[in-house]
């Protein structure tokens, strides 16, 4: 066939079947993803909610409280420093702040714990979830962010993980499942990342990314989330924020750039803590990590966390 001929050719299919579809729309038309997929997704999305109903995820988070320097009393009375739930002793104990130390101090008799040990004595306060002070149904650790100093108080039968009715996702749709140009710096910058407690703390990024979405040319910046520079860590919000999706926006983690690219999946964005909690102290999108296109993919807002909201209003943390 010459050239002309296969030029009217491929005229006449085009107006037979009009212009070339879309990638959005090529998506649409074609079955929504392969079987294995499919089979990661429903995996990833089970594990999320297994890791938030755990006894150390955020459903089970119900307070944090800041220190002041010096003693901070634990209990249930009222005007408590650190003010437990009633079902606590009155006076459970004292946490000390000197300086950058947090020790802890069991009232006589009160039936607190180091992990199964007994706390008979003064003891370091731990910054160990994994260890922490326990009574009962209630766990307590010390956070640290900058020059504050909290107690986080876990409750192992906190309303909202005996409440939770689990998640809402998006579609699985192709088309958020992309890959983007990596752009990677001469040297590794510092961006600020603004936090719910008003502070804004560094976070190294390597570099940035871009693609396309809904014919629009996108860059988000990562950043490294902890110092084993394991992955790229996302922390954005898009025009679903406040409506379909988290007010305060999602998270998406991304394997790290190989060959120059990312593979960015959508479909495997999610809400922050603060969703679940308003004892947390989330990350919040930079300035220019706030999309103006949509991102309908991925976990949906969570309607049943009203302190959740109200602490994000108040900054809480």
């Amino acid at each position: 066939m010459n050239i002309v001929r296969r030029v009217a050719v491929i005229c006449a299919a085009i107006a037979v079947c009009g212009a070339a579809p879309s990638a959005e729309a090529r998506d649409r038309s074609r079955p929504t993803t392969d079987a294995r997929y499919r089979a990661e997704i429903r995996k990833y999305r089970a594990e999320r909610v297994k890791e938030l109903k755990a006894d150390d995820g955020w459903l089970t988070v119900a307070g944090l409280f800041w220190l002041k320097p010096g003693a901070n009393v634990a209990g249930s009375a009222p005007g408590s420093d650190v003010r437990l739930p009633a079902k606590a002793p009155a006076r459970l104990g004292v946490f000390t702040l000197t300086g950058a130390r947090v020790t802890f101090s069991p009232t006589p008799g009160a039936a607190v714990t180091l992990g199964t040990r007994p706390i008979a004595g003064t003891i370091a306060a731990p910054d160990d979830d994994a260890a922490a002070i326990a009574a009962g149904d209630l766990r307590m650790f010390v956070i640290q962010r900058e020059d504050r100093f909290g107690i986080r108080l876990r409750d192992l039968k906190n309303p909202a993980r005996l409440g939770f009715a689990g998640l809402g996702f998006f579609p699985l749709r192709p088309g958020y499942r992309l890959r983007a140009r990596f752009v990677t710096y001469d040297h590794p910058r510092t961006i600020r990342v603004p936090n719910v407690l008003g502070q804004a703390p560094e976070m190294t990024s390597p570099g940035y990314v871009t693609f396309t979405l809904g014919g629009r040319a996108i860059r988000l910046d990562p950043v490294y989330e902890t110092d084993e520079h394991l992955d790229l860590f996302f922390i954005f919000r898009d025009r679903t924020s406040g409506t379909t999706t988290y007010r305060a926006g999602r998270f998406l983690h991304a394997p790290l750039p190989h060959d120059g690219l990312v593979d960015l999946d959508f479909n495997r964005a999610y809400n922050p803590p603060c969703a679940f909690t308003a004892f947390a102290t989330c990350p919040l999108p930079p300035p220019q990590n706030r999309l103006d296109v949509p991102i309908e993919a991925g976990e949906r807002a969570v309607h049943a966390a009203p302190a959740a909201e109200a602490g994000m209003r108040r900054g809480a943390g």
